[in-house]
């Protein structure tokens, strides 16, 4: 990724350039480009995939028994992890199999492959860095249609509800429905690559910007995901 900025997207090279610049205008993500040294495929395979989505502490990965290649791939986490909790977040580091599929409607989905945004009644960021394993995208705004304002979907939407029509839009909050896009068409996802942390803006009172659209990939077969997330 060129440095800069690119469409939406402003480039840092430094932890304190990523937690201290804003959002503004058009740029709701900001991504620290580094290409962090260490294997990173050997603290997967020494982790031990307990659920779908595994949760892994700092205890975790002192415990493995590591080459040096493996040693600096987990002096990274191990920062990563401590840079994120010291700035004031509560970062999760997951080794990931798969995520939940959302099967219930055949005429829309909710789960986190589907092009989301997410949403804080605090004002709060999403950070996000896979270090293993297929990386999020994320899309232009102006790329991607809400799917509660598609007709057929929204007329479906309509007899799932059986409230009254004032309470209709409430409804489409309370069961995040209304978080949810479909790419138009000759849309161009971009994604956020395997190394580099990000911060995403997120949908909550006194946000400046248009919070960031993005999904979480398609894994690829018989291999796990690293990822941080807070």
């Amino acid at each position: 990724m060129a440095s800069g900025q690119i469409n939406q997207i402003q480039t840092v090279f430094t932890f304190s350039d990523l937690v201290n610049n804003s959002f503004q205008g058009n740029i709701n993500a900001i991504c620290w480009q580094r290409n962090p040294a260490g294997d990173y495929k050997e603290i997967v395979s020494k982790l031990r995939l307990k659920e779908n989505i595994t949760e892994v502490s700092a205890e975790d990965l002192l415990q493995l028994d590591l080459s040096a290649e493996g040693e600096l791939a987990r002096a990274t986490l191990l920062n990563d992890l401590k840079l994120l909790t010291e700035y004031g977040a509560s970062p999760s580091l997951n080794l990931l199999k798969q995520y939940d599929r959302d099967t219930e409607f055949d005429f829309i989905s909710t789960d986190v492959y589907s092009y989301h945004v997410d949403r804080s009644p605090i004002a709060t960021n999403t950070f996000l860095c896979t270090y293993y394993g297929t990386a999020s995208d994320i899309l232009p705004n102006h790329q991607a249609d809400q799917k509660i304002l598609v007709p057929e979907i929204r007329q479906k939407l309509r007899e799932l509800h059986e409230g009254e029509e004032q309470d209709f839009e409430e409804f489409l909050k309370e069961y995040y429905f209304d978080l949810h896009y479909h790419p138009k068409p000759n849309a161009q996802p971009i994604n956020l690559g395997v190394g580099n942390l990000w911060k995403l803006s997120v949908d909550h009172p006194g946000q400046q910007v248009l919070p960031c659209i993005h999904r979480a990939p398609i894994e690829n077969p018989d291999e796990y995901r690293l990822l941080l997330i807070c």
